[in-house]
């Protein structure tokens, strides 16, 4: 594991940052209009038919509507989502990027922190970047390769 960045809501490192949900701002519509990609093309989160069976599971679930700055597909159904663990108010997620030199890491890393810190029960998010196993397009789930089909992009 390597790169691990620890935020607790209201810390000092907090101070001062509004987030890109707060700012009103959607990157990957940004990103997808400036170059030319489908800016009409939205998230596909699942609709749950249950309440989830546990903070951990709500953690997994909010990971679904964080998706990638260049298509708008989730974490989870791309597979860079390696492992979730919930302790106390502690949510750890362990992720993986398509490339060592993807230029988003840090843009997912925030909007990760900012959607699991709206979970009522998760105060702290640690966010660890593994590259063992290397991410491959065969961790893309069905609902995840639907969506790069329709931003013309075949796996």
């Amino acid at each position: 594991m390597s790169d691990l960045v620890r935020i607790r809501r209201g810390s000092h490192s907090d101070a001062g940052y509004e987030s890109r949900r707060e700012q009103g701002m959607n990157f990957a519509a940004v990103l997808a209009e400036s170059s030319g990609r489908h800016p009409d093309l939205e998230l596909e989160i699942p609709e749950w038919e249950t309440p989830p069976a546990s903070v951990e599971e709500a953690v997994w679930r909010a990971l679904h509507e964080v998706s990638d700055p260049e298509f708008p597909i989730s974490l989870p159904d791309l597979g860079l989502v390696y492992g979730v663990e919930v302790e106390g108010g502690t949510a750890r997620v362990i992720v993986s990027f398509t490339a060592s030199a993807c230029p988003c890491v840090e843009f997912i890393k925030w909007d990760i922190r900012d959607r699991l810190l709206q979970e009522e029960e998760i105060d702290v998010v640690e966010v660890a970047v593994t590259w063992d196993p290397p991410w491959t397009a065969d961790r893309i789930t069905a609902r995840g390769r639907r969506a790069l089909r329709r931003a013309g992009v075949s796996v």
